[in-house]
């Protein structure tokens, strides 16, 4: 018997969790994912687009070109009601330069001391962007998730601003929930659900 088709797909990113969660989505469909920390001298893209879209496209194409490698990028980030959409797509740089996930949560509890619980609604998004070898952005898909910020920390599962993220029907924060759970429901599975399909035909069919 054949052993199923497999092929590799370089994920712009240097953020193992976020590596992990990728992995853990497209790894049983026979795709291969692997981060560019694989890669020597890989310059960091400047995420200097003004939408998710622009940033995850900008981040396949200039990756894709270095390496020559079908790449996916996907930006996301956190929307707050409350603060306008902020802190959006300078989620993951949210407290200024040098930005952690202690310093980024601080920062968001902060602009939200004086808002009342049930106006702190919330949504995560995820764009997700496909790159050919030669820098053509071959596909794209984009979801959210909905939910609302608690102004304590609860679970240490996921990264970011996960453990203050509810999902009120579940009563936990993403920092609780199991990655089994997460993966069926969070902007970035709910992306990933869409895309899949698409992506194996294309990434195996050009393998």
């Amino acid at each position: 018997m054949n052993a199923p088709k497999t092929s590799r797909l370089v994920v712009g990113s240097r953020n193992q969790k976020k590596l992990n969660e990728i992995s853990q989505l497209l790894e049983p469909h026979g795709i291969e994912v692997i981060g560019i920390a694989n890669f020597a001298d890989i310059p960091e893209v400047i995420e200097d687009g003004d939408t998710f879209a622009a940033n995850a496209a900008k981040k396949a194409t200039e990756t894709a070109l270095a390496i020559k490698e079908w790449v996916l990028a996907e930006d996301s980030g956190l929307s707050v009601d409350a603060l306008g959409g902020a802190p959006g797509v300078y989620s993951a740089r949210f407290s200024g330069e040098g930005a952690t996930d202690e310093r980024n949560n601080q920062k968001l509890l902060t602009e939200l001391a004086d808002t009342a619980p049930e106006k702190c609604g919330a949504h995560y998004t995820c764009h997700v962007a496909i790159s050919s070898p030669d820098g053509a952005i071959r596909m794209t898909e984009e979801s959210t998730c909905r939910g609302r910020i608690i102004n304590e920390a609860r679970g240490a599962n996921g990264f970011g601003y996960d453990p203050y993220f509810l999902i009120p029907e579940f009563h936990r924060t993403f920092g609780e929930l199991s990655s089994v759970v997460k993966n069926q429901l969070s902007h970035r599975a709910r992306a990933f659900q869409r895309l899949t399909p698409r992506l194996v035909r294309l990434i195996l069919g050009n393998s």
